[in-house]
């Protein structure tokens, strides 16, 4: 996935993500390293929303669900909620 410059974090969605002890950083280094990206249909009856699985930079694999929003003419990513993927899902992803 190409780099994204711009991503939306409120103190909502900040707390929320990081409420699995996962950074800011990780989550927004994790979209830098080309991440597997499917829609989460479970999820998406008010907003179209998706999930981001991949590694962050020590190795250890991360979920993110996330969403898009437009603000000034521009698509930004706001992460809705991350934690650290647990074994079975790691099992799946690999």
């Amino acid at each position: 996935m190409a780099r994204l410059s711009r991503f939306d974090w409120d103190a909502g969605n900040l707390a929320k993500c990081q409420k699995h002890g996962v950074s800011v950083s990780e989550i927004e280094d994790l979209f830098e390293s080309e991440p597997f990206v499917g829609r989460d249909e479970r999820h998406s009856e008010a907003e179209d929303r998706y999930v981001a699985i991949g590694r962050n930079r020590v190795g250890r694999p991360i979920f993110v669900i996330f969403t898009f929003r437009l603000a000034d003419d521009r698509q930004l990513v706001r992460p809705v909620s991350a934690r650290y993927m647990h074994r079975k899902e790691i099992n799946r992803y690999e």
